[in-house]
């Protein structure tokens, strides 16, 4: 199968991550979350992988966005599973055999409970282990030629290092500073080591980017801390990867300058796109920031209390565009029981996405999240993201009208790819 991306055709996909999906006993996540306590396997995804597979046959998928689980495959510091890396591998010969393109997520959130005890991110060590894992997955995994290194590395900053919302559950800016240059650092060793281990393989990382505006224009404050937050959130990573430089600037601080070895690491960009952001100045809050959601457009609220704005994906593939590199939707998803509402929602962002193409940006795919509802971080198994709706008790898998809507897209659109 040709897997050039400048030769292929766009790529419409879904979005999945293992934990999410499988759980896993020896993850940092696994005693996080109470109600993984009741629900350790979540949909079962591990055992019932083959069903869930077919599933991407009947929406007509061209590509397959999915994470390894890295705590099943290195469940104790010096051991590896090799079963686990064989499933692995048959879910990668599965979809090769569907002519369905692999797109493989190194890092999605979770690690080994070992790792985040002994080598969180904030210790230099914690590279070390990183580059290891790398090392073991392009030795024995073939068959992917996209590999997406990072999922949303400045959301596990943000949860694990400023709020304390996820593992490591750390409140501190220089920590969480020293963190993220390691998961970038690890990002670089991982793009050499791919490219030194896999043909023409394609590296990135998905990156959340969300469409940020003050919450009262005529309000200073608000506006400054929204450009702040903007070229932070958005614009600051691909900075570092046009020059090789994070520029950090903290509200009411000095910005900080680091050296990360980023510089052209990276052969497209994946973008996750969900919502637009309201900041707020309030002076209780850690840095001064309040995040508010609004319904200005009328598109309502997502069950997560997300802001509908589809005009935010031209926004953030436009910034995204300065890379200079193909862009991939990787992410992009709404949480809701009402599939009407979820197929409005996808109606209006590929309509905008259709536009960006149409205007000459270069997006080469569109993953929606998510196949199956699974477990949400925070929000538990009630998060209705997925195009098959899951009966938690029974674990059945329920086609809707909105998976037979994006397949419906899937034939109906024919996005040209931007000639080089």
């Amino acid at each position: 199968m040709d897997t050039n991306i400048k030769k292929e055709c766009f790529l419409w996909g879904v979005a999945t991550s293992a934990f999410q999906l499988e759980g896993s006993p020896y993850a940092d996540w696994a005693s996080w979350d109470s109600i993984l306590d009741l629900k350790p396997e979540v949909t079962n995804h591990f055992q019932l992988y083959k069903e869930d597979l077919n599933l991407l046959k009947e929406l007509g998928v061209n590509s397959y966005r999915f994470s390894l689980e890295w705590s099943r495959i290195q469940p104790k510091q010096n051991y590896w599973d090799e079963k686990a890396l064989d499933h692995y591998q048959e879910i990668i010969d599965i979809l090769l055999a569907n002519s369905i393109e692999p797109m493989v997520t190194i890092h999605h959130f979770t690690h080994p409970l070992w790792f985040i005890k002994k080598y969180p991110w904030h210790k230099d060590t914690s590279i070390d282990k990183f580059v290891e894992y790398t090392e073991k997955l392009t030795s024995k995994v073939r068959g992917i030629k996209y590999w997406i290194t990072f999922n949303e590395p400045y959301v596990l900053i943000l949860g694990g290092y400023l709020e304390g919302c996820m593992p490591p559950a750390i409140k501190d800016l220089s920590l969480a500073l020293k963190a993220l240059k390691n998961i970038l650092i690890s990002h670089a060793k991982a793009y050499d080591i791919i490219h030194s281990k896999v043909p023409n393989a394609m590296v990135s990382v998905a990156h959340n980017m969300a469409a940020l505006a003050p919450w009262k224009q005529w309000n200073p404050f608000d506006r400054l801390l929204a450009k702040i937050a903007k070229y932070f959130y958005n614009h600051s990573l691909l900075d570092a990867f046009l020059t090789g430089k994070l520029t950090v600037k903290i509200p009411f601080k000095k910005a900080q300058e680091i050296e990360v070895p980023i510089k052209d690491k990276i052969d497209f960009f994946g973008v996750n796109y969900y919502t637009r952001i309201h900041i707020r100045f309030n002076p209780f809050r850690k840095l001064g920031v309040e995040l508010r959601h609004r319904d200005i457009d009328g598109h309502g609220l997502t069950d997560m209390g997300w802001e509908i704005h589809p005009q935010g994906l031209e926004r953030v593939i436009r910034y995204a565009s300065k890379l200079k590199k193909p862009l991939i939707i990787t992410e992009n998803g709404i949480a809701t029981h009402d599939n009407q509402k979820k197929i409005k929602f996808m109606k209006h962002h590929i309509d905008v996405l259709e536009r960006c193409i149409k205007k000459g940006y270069d997006v080469r795919g569109y993953f929606y999240w998510s196949l199956i509802d699974n477990y949400e971080w925070l929000q538990g198994l009630d998060a209705r993201f997925g195009l098959y709706r899951v009966d938690f008790d029974t674990l059945k898998r329920k086609p809707t009208s909105a998976a037979s809507y994006y397949s419906y897209i899937i034939k109906s659109r024919n996005f040209q790819l931007k000639k080089n």
